[in-house]
């Protein structure tokens, strides 16, 4: 394990390349969504919390670096430990799952498989979120907004799903 002065000192890499693989996940995701906004998405009948579509990219953009940064956290504390080694896949699983969740809805138009990809996106989050703590707390709490964030999005995937 490392020592502590090492765990702490700001290293800009790890930060720089953890912003890149978090922000090129939401650009390819993008890549999915935005086009589809204006027709499909337009187009299907939407509850009345539904918020207004210029809403969902700065809040995913703020909810992106924060995953980075709480990533980050983690890789300055980086060992070989069965708690870094679980941190690190569940970490990358709920990566992808996030990034499945815009193909199956937007790319594919599978609102019910997308419904089931961010069920369990859902819960390994919370399981992201369990083994961050374990590592540090700081980068534990950077992931609660995005918790929050997933849950408002299942109930809004659910009612779409289930008002078309």
């Amino acid at each position: 394990m490392m020592n502590t002065t090492q765990q702490t000192r700001f290293q800009f890499w790890p930060l720089a390349i953890s912003l890149l693989i978090t922000l090129s996940i939401a650009g390819v995701a993008s890549y999915f969504t935005v086009p589809q906004i204006p027709g499909w998405y337009a187009g299907l009948e939407k509850p009345s919390f539904n918020p207004p579509n210029g809403l969902f990219g700065p809040v995913w953009t703020v909810l992106y670096i924060m995953i980075a940064v709480s990533a980050y956290l983690i890789w300055q504390r980086k060992d070989t430990s069965v708690d870094y080694v679980n941190a690190k896949y569940i970490y990358f699983l709920q990566l992808f799952l996030n990034f499945s969740w815009s193909i199956i809805f937007f790319g594919l138009h599978q609102i019910l498989a997308a419904l089931v990809i961010i069920g369990l996106l859902w819960i390994v989050i919370i399981l992201n979120i369990f083994f961050f703590g374990k590592i540090s707390k700081i980068a534990a709490w950077l992931l609660v907004p995005y918790l929050l964030w997933v849950s408002f999005a299942s109930l809004l995937n659910l009612e779409i799903f289930r008002l078309n």
